[in-house]
């Protein structure tokens, strides 16, 4: 958006997109553990415009509209957000709530979002930072996720482990999702909530999930790993003799409360932050993004 804009944008990046948490996602638009709620629902439907126009070249963006159901979920309990969204319903005897949502194949959407950033004059360059203070800007926008507990430092930001299955798709072409906040660690990890999800994407499914709170571990749990596609199969039957493809694991950057805030540093510099999205970073991205690029102004 900065570029775009007109600024002259450099990114720093310690890993290539590929290798964020970002390309781990299932990146189904939803808000999904992340504060505050208010704010959040604003971002959200921001970003739920610019996904729907996307969604119209999903080959190129990697964005497409599909059809699914949030099992458990009811419009009631839903906040103020979900009144505008289109087409999202009460299912029928009441075991959920349906819905045509942005899913997003990341992998093709963040070689997209690179490509439209060096269109735009942005450059990208692989740079480890470890002192905001002292990158050479008028203006420095920090976006690092989990790693703004050490560079900012923000005790606050903690990571929440997600674990994810990707198998050949077995024919399903809509997503499903099932929450269960209240686990007890089923799945194979103590004091791991658990949830039953399923998220089509370009010729595999992706299925999940967990929410470690507080664990830094990349390796992939083969007990985990086995839970999830036993609930997914338990839903859908033909997913137990997919072949399993690829084990994914991301740390969701978790923070009581998004920040987005402008820093004045010296001479007139100026810090935003960008931070602490937690399971929702797609579904509010460009409504985060368009907030932190109105604070990105240097200092009069």
């Amino acid at each position: 958006m900065l570029a775009e804009g007109g600024r002259r944008v450099r990114v720093w990046t310690r890993e290539p997109a590929e290798r964020t948490t970002s390309a781990v996602a299932g990146a189904l638009w939803w808000p999904y553990r992340i504060e505050p709620e208010p704010l959040v629902g604003a971002w959200a439907l921001e970003s739920l415009g610019v996904y729907e126009e996307l969604a119209a070249r999903p080959e190129e963006t990697g964005v497409r509209l599909v059809e699914g159901v949030h099992l458990g979920a009811r419009l009631g309990e839903l906040g103020s957000w979900a009144a505008r969204v289109p087409g999202l319903r009460d299912a029928d005897a009441g075991e959920g709530v349906w819905a045509q949502l942005p899913l997003i194949d990341m992998r093709a959407h963040l070689a997209w979002l690179r490509m439209r950033l060096l269109k735009a004059g942005g450059t990208v360059t692989e740079r480890t930072v470890t002192d905001l203070a002292e990158v050479p800007a008028a203006v420095v926008v920090n976006c690092t996720g989990l790693g703004a507990r050490s560079l900012v430092p923000d005790p606050a930001v903690r990571p929440v482990r997600g674990q994810l299955v990707v198998v050949e798709n077995p024919g399903i072409t809509t997503w499903l999702t099932s929450v269960d906040d209240a686990s007890d660690g089923a799945g194979g990890a103590e004091g791991t909530d658990t949830s039953t999800y399923f998220f089509p994407q370009p010729g595999v499914l992706i299925l999940g999930g967990t929410a470690q709170e507080d664990a830094w571990s990349l390796e992939p749990d083969p007990s985990i790993a086995a839970g999830i596609v036993a609930r997914c199969a338990s839903v859908r039957p033909e997913i137990a003799g997919a072949r399993v493809l690829e084990h994914r694991v991301g740390l969701r950057p978790a923070r009581d409360a998004v920040r987005v805030e402008r820093q004045p540093l010296p001479n007139g510099r100026v810090l935003v932050h960008n931070y602490g999205h937690g399971g929702a970073g797609v579904t509010v991205a460009w409504g985060c993004a368009r907030q932190a690029a109105g604070l990105a102004h240097p200092a009069a």
